[in-house]
């Protein structure tokens, strides 16, 4: 299974010297970076000085990285890049325009679970009718008012196309792990600053427990001022967002989100585990020039285990009636007798519309994928999940 494309390697070792420039001076690197994000974002990096001045320090913790590879460090600050942009800019627009802050966020539906638990399935299937909308992954990479001039919409959409495909080139792979397109709904936590998703590229220590103690009340309340500049200038629908990092942070988000319904997705851990290791490895290959995938099986085991124990523990406190549980075998089985239930549950009808937007998404290609992995790769066996997991795994058989 080729993970990186051939060339990456020999590219990764001609760039070794501009790499080690670069981390000897992160700040250099990164005051370039604010400097394209503040004429990008028409705004000063003085309008949210702490944030900047957070991802400085985020940029940081990278440069500390082992193993970086060049790809790795190019492509984690031109993402850095992109959020601050986004971040200026939504930073900007609200205060020019104090009425977006009006724009109502109302009973978004929060589509969370472990990883590889048909997260994606449900998401694009629940975004699509009429009165429903999903941030873009184009939106992600320049968020913006919905009305903005159609030729500047034109051009952003064309810059995420050409990174799609860019991405697709250099991780051949990924369009059988996680197929995606510059117009595909994509998961939130690209609005989200911090969060675990870092670790799918490298290894960073302590990181993990500084996010055990952040507040991030903040950040959601970030994400809920991205979706209304999204939504300014278009009538208002109901947000649809998806992120298996949400499962964590299940308190915050509804301190931001009071109304939002939560469907979660559940999938045998064992299964999980195998899946997701395998996709955190791609992402770990192209980051790094040297891995240890029994490493990548110990991290991932703990944070995933740690996930389920938090969103499990956050669900006490939240009213039955706003949480929609649905086991990944039933869906998967059979979507077409399993959706219209969930639409049901979610307050939303199901149509021949509905029937046919979901013959579309299992249409894609990659919905149906062959996608090989094992437990043992990652140093992992099934009593090792069990254990993990504790109980959850009867309780995943339970809703089988």
């Amino acid at each position: 299974m080729r993970r990186v494309a051939g060339w990456v390697k020999p590219l990764n070792t001609a760039m070794a010297p501009a790499l080690a420039r670069a981390v000897r001076d992160p700040d250099a690197t990164f005051e370039k970076a604010l400097g394209k994000a503040e004429v990008g974002a028409g705004a000063g990096a003085d309008i949210d000085r702490d944030f900047i001045e957070d991802y400085r320090a985020l940029l940081h913790r990278f440069a500390d990285v082992r193993d970086l590879s060049y790809l790795g460090w190019a492509g984690t600050v031109s993402e850095l890049q992109m959020r601050m942009e986004n971040r200026l800019r939504i930073r900007r627009l609200h205060a020019e325009n104090p009425a977006i802050k009006s724009e109502p966020i109302d009973r978004p539906i929060v589509v969370v679970g472990l990883p590889r638990t048909a997260t994606t399935l449900a998401h694009k299937v629940i975004a699509a009718p009429e009165g429903n909308r999903a941030p873009m992954m184009w939106e992600f990479h320049h968020a913006d008012r919905f009305d903005i001039d159609p030729k500047v919409r034109g051009k952003r959409l064309a810059k995420a196309r050409r990174i799609s495909a860019a991405v697709n080139a250099i991780t051949p792979i990924w369009e059988t792990i996680h197929p995606s397109t510059a117009e595909t709904p994509e998961e939130c936590v690209l609005a989200l600053p911090h969060g675990l998703h870092w670790g799918t590229r490298f290894k960073l220590p302590g990181y993990r427990e500084w996010l055990e103690q952040r507040d991030f009340v903040p950040d959601y309340q970030y994400l809920k001022e991205f979706l209304q500049v999204l939504q300014h200038g278009d009538r208002p629908r109901r947000w649809v967002l998806k992120s298996p990092f949400h499962l964590y942070n299940l308190d915050p988000l509804l301190k931001v989100f009071p109304d939002a319904q939560i469907l979660w997705t559940h999938r045998d851990p064992q299964t999980v585990m195998g899946s997701w290791c395998s996709l955190v490895e791609t992402g770990t290959a192209l980051c790094n020039r040297r891995y240890d995938t029994r490493q990548i099986g110990r991290e991932w085991l703990d944070s995933l285990s740690w996930m389920v124990e938090q969103g499990r523990r956050a669900r006490l406190g939240i009213p039955p009636e706003r949480m929609v549980d649905v086991s990944y075998h039933q869906l998967t089985a059979d979507p077409y007798g399993q959706l219209p239930r969930i639409f049901k549950r979610l307050g939303l009808d199901w149509s021949f519309r509905e029937e046919g937007n979901l013959e579309a998404v299992l249409a894609r290609p990659g919905m149906r994928r062959n996608h090989e992995y094992t437990l043992g790769r990652y140093g992992l066996d099934s009593d090792m999940v069990d254990e993990a997991f504790g109980d959850y795994t009867k309780l995943v058989n339970a809703i089988r």
